[in-house]
């Protein structure tokens, strides 16, 4: 899924939160009795929640079906091209090893052995 489309969520989840937290400031900070704030309480939290199933509406009936598909599509394929790429060096350092692996190990001049010292008799 895109930016773009992964920010309009975080937009609209902040400015949910942010009106319910301002409401319910408003309400509670509000002089007036505990019947009344109660009464503003379940009013604010119906609009609320109206307001949030409308804007919520609203901004999932930019995606249709076919877009998402769409988009799955591009991925799943964008994917599948990282895979071979992968897919390909990976073989080609396997490659590499045998054929490092059956080079014969190059030959090192044996080490001289210390002579013996004769023993005095």
């Amino acid at each position: 899924m895109s930016e773009k489309k992964s920010n309009g969520g975080k937009f609209f989840l902040g400015a949910a939160l942010g009106a319910i937290a301002g409401a319910v400031a408003g309400i509670v900070m509000a002089p007036k009795s505990g019947e009344e704030t109660r009464k503003d309480i379940k009013e604010a939290s119906d609009k609320a929640i109206k307001d949030g199933k409308e804007a919520s509406n609203k901004f999932f009936s930019r995606f249709n079906k076919d877009d998402i598909e769409d988009e799955v599509e591009e991925v799943k394929e964008e994917v599948k091209e990282k895979a071979e790429d992968v897919k390909e060096k990976v073989e080609k350092k396997v490659e590499e090893v045998k054929k490092e692996t059956k080079k014969p190990a190059e030959k090192k001049p044996a080490a001289k052995k210390p002579a013996a010292k004769a023993e005095k008799k």
